[in-house]
């Protein structure tokens, strides 16, 4: 694309038309998987996770392609849509699992409306993942560094066991209630309130590395760290997304820079340079004020405020 100025700021109305978006600012979302570019020994420990039955956990730094792990993984083998629990410090585990929305429940007997359970339930993601079926499910944990310092523990008994129970279904009269999933509208059947999985779900726990977790967590999980990305690694990933050669110089100069100040430790994400590259592609020329501008921009550390 060209770098235009669409805005002016001279309060001056004018019909503009913009140029299509970068490929990862498509919507509908277009999935990233075929563009990942696993760095090395990432097959293995992913190959370890799906062999063991075991959650995968990725620690690396905001914007190192943890999370497009799963994506590639899912479309190469087939494992239907990902299922996505994004952690915040407020997350529980009971919210994975179900949600149960109790006051609608209670104002719609006082309205002598309808009083079927199934209306006020719905599976969260990490439930849904643990529903019964033929093939895994995929799973991303996004962020699980963000939680609360008990979420980790309180997981250990459902990633160990892969059953959990309903207990407002446990309690309920009728035995089998069909009950909403995540992300679907179809209900599934649910005997006596538990859940057993057939297929263990494929999960991908993200972590930027903020917190330690406890030994009896980690033993349950697979570890894998990303690492550094090296230049040739980032020309692969500038190829795969933007069909760019990364050793055209001007480009060139921009991804050693971004390698150098990486290896510096500055606090930058991948998509960042690839946003620069993709403006700069078509963009100002080498050397003007303007360019430089653009990269000062763009490439500005995550740290800074």
């Amino acid at each position: 694309m060209a770098w235009k100025r669409y805005y002016h700021g001279d309060g001056v109305p004018r019909n503009v038309e913009l140029d299509p978006p970068p490929p990862w600012r498509r919507f509908p979302r277009a999935p990233l998987g075929a563009a990942f570019q696993p760095p090395e020994g990432l097959t293995d420990v992913v190959n370890a996770a799906l062999s063991l039955r075991r959650p995968l956990l990725i620690t690396g730094p905001p914007g190192t392609g943890k999370s497009t792990v799963i994506e590639s993984v899912a479309a190469e083998l087939r494992l239907g849509p990902i299922l996505r629990w994004h952690i915040t410090s407020r997350s529980t585990l009971t919210e994975a699992l179900y949600r149960y929305d109790v006051l609608g429940r209670i104002h719609a007997q006082q309205l002598k409306q309808n009083d079927d359970i199934a209306l006020f339930l719905q599976l969260g993601p990490l439930g849904t993942a643990l529903m019964p079926s033929d093939r895994p499910r995929a799973l991303l944990i996004d962020e699980i560094d963000k939680s609360d310092l008990d979420l980790a523990s309180d997981m250990l008994d459902v990633l160990e066991r892969g059953e959990y129970e309903i207990p407002e279904l446990a309690r309920y009269e009728q035995a089998d209630v069909p009950v909403r999933l995540a992300g679907s509208a179809d209900p599934r059947l649910i005997t006596n309130g538990r859940i057993q999985c057939t297929e263990f779900p494929f999960i991908v726990m993200t972590s930027n590395g903020e917190r330690d977790f406890p030994p009896p967590f980690l033993r349950r999980c697979i570890r894998y760290t990303m690492p550094t990305p090296t230049p040739e690694m980032l020309a692969g990933v500038v190829r795969a997304h933007l069909q760019l050669d990364a050793e055209n110089a001007p480009l060139s100069r921009v991804l050693v820079d971004f390698h150098d100040r990486l290896v510096a430790g500055d606090n930058l994400a991948i998509d960042q340079l690839l946003n620069a590259l993709f403006i700069l592609s078509d963009g100002p020329a080498p050397g003007t004020d303007e360019r430089e501008a653009i990269v000062s921009l763009l490439l500005r550390d995550l740290s800074q405020a």
